[in-house]
C-alpha cells in the first residue's frame, strides 16, 4: 500500500489518513509530495482524478478522501474495530465525524494547520462559535471518558479531530478544562509527537498558511 500526504506542517487532511496507519501499526508506504508544485500533480496525476491528498493505492484500489480511507482501512484491516463497539456510540461517532467532514470552515479558513508554528490571529465571530462547539463536543465526551480518547479508546473520530488539537495549540485558543484535557490526550499520543518530529524538520513554506503573525 501507498499512502501520498502532502507537507506535514500545513496538511490536516493528510494526518487523519495516516494517523489509523501509526495508530494500529498497519504496514504502509508514505510518499510525502509537497503542496502547491508540479510534482505533486504529476505524481497524483494516474492515482486520482482528485488529484488531492491523501491518496490511498491498494493494489487496484484507490481511495483519494481522508474519512473514506479511514474507513477503508478500518473494514480492510481492522474488522471494524476502529469504531466504537456500540451501536449507539457508533452511531453519536460518526455523527461527529461528520460534523468535522463538512463543517467547521472558519476554523479550517483562518487558523489553518501549522504544526512548528506559534502565530496570533484575530478571531472573527464565527471562528469562535466553532470553537464554541468543539470545546462543548470534547467536555462532553470528557464527562463520559475522562482523560481519554472521545469514546474511550482511540477510534476514527480521534483521527478526524486531531488536527484542531494542533490548530489550537498553535494558536493558543483558550479552551475549558475538559477540552483541554482531551488536547493533551491527543498532543501527548506517540502517533501525534511522531507527525510533529516529521513536521518539525520540513523547511517549505506554504504562504496562504501562514496565518495571522508570529508570537
Amino acid at each position: 500500500m501507498q499512502l501520498y500526504i502532502g507537507n506535514q506542517n500545513y496538511s490536516s487532511w493528510s494526518l487523519r489518513a495516516w494517523l489509523i496507519f501509526a495508530q494500529f501499526n498497519i504496514d504502509v508506504t508514505i510518499e510525502k509530495l509537497k503542496l502547491g508544485t508540479d510534482a505533486f500533480y504529476q505524481a497524483l496525476h494516474d492515482k486520482t482524478p482528485a488529484a488531492k491528498v491523501p491518496t490511498l493505492v491498494d493494489g487496484d484500489t484507490t481511495v483519494w478522501d481522508s474519512l473514506a480511507i479511514l474507513e477503508y482501512i478500518n473494514e480492510s484491516k481492522l474488522d471494524g474495530n476502529a469504531w466504537p463497539t456500540g451501536l449507539s456510540e457508533r452511531a453519536k461517532a460518526r455523527a461527529l465525524s461528520c460534523e468535522m467532514h463538512s463543517g467547521f470552515f472558519a476554523i479550517r479558513q483562518q487558523l489553518p494547520m501549522n504544526c512548528r508554528a506559534s502565530r496570533q490571529v484575530e478571531l472573527s465571530d464565527q471562528v469562535l462559535t466553532e470553537i464554541a462547539r468543539v470545546d462543548s463536543m470534547w467536555s462532553e465526551q470528557m464527562a463520559i471518558y475522562p482523560g481519554q480518547w472521545l469514546f474511550g479508546r482511540w477510534s476514527i473520530v480521534d483521527a478526524m479531530y486531531a488536527p484542531l488539537a494542533l490548530r489550537f495549540a498553535t494558536y493558543q485558543i483558550p479552551l475549558s478544562e475538559a477540552a483541554k484535557t482531551y488536547q493533551h490526550t491527543v498532543l501527548n499520543s506517540p502517533a501525534i509527537q511522531q507527525w510533529f518530529a516529521q513536521a518539525s524538520i520540513e523547511t517549505d513554506i506554504v504562504t496562504e498558511d501562514e496565518a495571522g503573525e508570529p508570537r
